[in-house]
C-alpha cells in the first residue's frame, strides 16, 4: 500500500469508530472547538486503534500531515507518540505536533511513557515549554512538570516556574491550578506557603484550594486548614 493509501485506512478506520451520543457529550466539553470535527470515538478504542496502526507501520505519513482535521486524528496522533520508545525521536515528535494542539483534552492525553526515564533532559525542555506563547503547550509542559517532577526530581524551583506564569488563558489556569492542588497533595510542606503568603493570583488561589479540598489525598486536617484560606 502507498502512503496516501494509509491515509485513507486510518480515515475509514477512525469514520468506523463513529459515536453521535458521545460526540454530542465530547463537544460540551471541548466547547473551543467546532462540534462537527468531533467523531464521537471513544479513548480506549482510539488507543486499542493507535497500537495496531503503528505495529502495523502505517503511522508515519499520517504523523506528517498537520494540522488534521477532526479531534479524534489529533487524538491518534497524540497516542503514536506515546508508542515512540526513542526519547529523542519521541521529544521531536512532540515538538512538531504542539503548536497545532487546540484543546486540553487532546493535550492532556498525550503522555509519552519515555519520558520518564529521560527526566532530566525533560525538565530542560519544560523550561522552554512553559516559556511559549502557545496555551497548550505551556499547559502541556506544567502537565509534564505534574506528572514526572513532584515526587523524587522534585524542587521547590519548579513551584516558582509555575507561579510566575502569567497568561490571560483559561486551560493554562486551571492546569496551574490542578499542578498547585496535586503539589498539595505530594509535597504539602513546600506548596502551602504559596497560599498562605498569597504569591499566587487570587483566581488561582481559589481553584487551588478548591480542587485540593475536593482530593481525596488531602487529609481532612490539611483541608480545614485550606478552608480557612479561602
Amino acid at each position: 500500500m502507498t502512503e496516501q493509501d494509509h491515509r485513507e485506512e486510518i480515515r475509514e478506520r477512525l469514520f468506523a469508530l463513529r459515536d453521535e451520543k458521545n460526540a454530542a457529550f465530547a463537544a460540551k466539553l471541548i466547547p473551543n472547538i467546532p462540534p462537527e470535527t468531533i467523531l464521537g470515538a471513544r479513548t480506549p478504542a482510539l488507543r486499542k486503534l493507535a497500537k495496531e496502526l503503528y505495529r502495523e507501520g502505517k503511522s508515519g505519513a499520517f504523523m506528517l500531515e498537520l494540522p488534521h482535521a477532526y479531534f479524534e486524528e489529533n487524538g491518534l496522533h497524540a497516542f503514536f507518540l506515546e508508542q515512540e520508545r526513542d526519547f529523542l525521536r519521541c521529544l521531536k515528535g512532540v515538538e512538531r505536533f504542539l503548536p497545532f494542539v487546540d484543546n486540553w483534552a487532546t493535550c492532556d492525553s498525550l503522555n509519552p511513557p519515555v519520558f520518564k526515564k529521560h527526566r532530566a533532559d525533560l525538565l530542560e525542555q519544560v523550561r522552554v515549554w512553559l516559556s511559549s506563547d502557545q496555551p497548550y503547550t505551556v499547559r502541556f509542559g506544567i502537565k509534564m512538570l505534574m506528572t514526572h517532577f513532584l515526587e523524587e526530581d522534585f524542587q521547590v524551583e519548579q513551584l516558582r516556574m509555575v507561579s510566575v506564569i502569567e497568561k490571560n488563558e483559561y486551560y493554562v489556569n486551571m492546569m496551574r491550578a490542578w499542578y498547585f492542588a496535586t503539589a498539595l497533595a505530594k509535597q504539602w510542606e513546600a506548596t502551602l506557603p504559596l497560599l498562605t503568603e498569597r504569591r499566587l493570583d487570587s483566581w488561582t488561589r481559589r481553584k487551588t484550594i478548591q480542587k485540593a479540598v475536593e482530593s481525596y489525598r488531602i487529609s481532612e486536617e490539611q483541608k480545614s486548614l485550606l478552608r480557612g484560606l479561602r
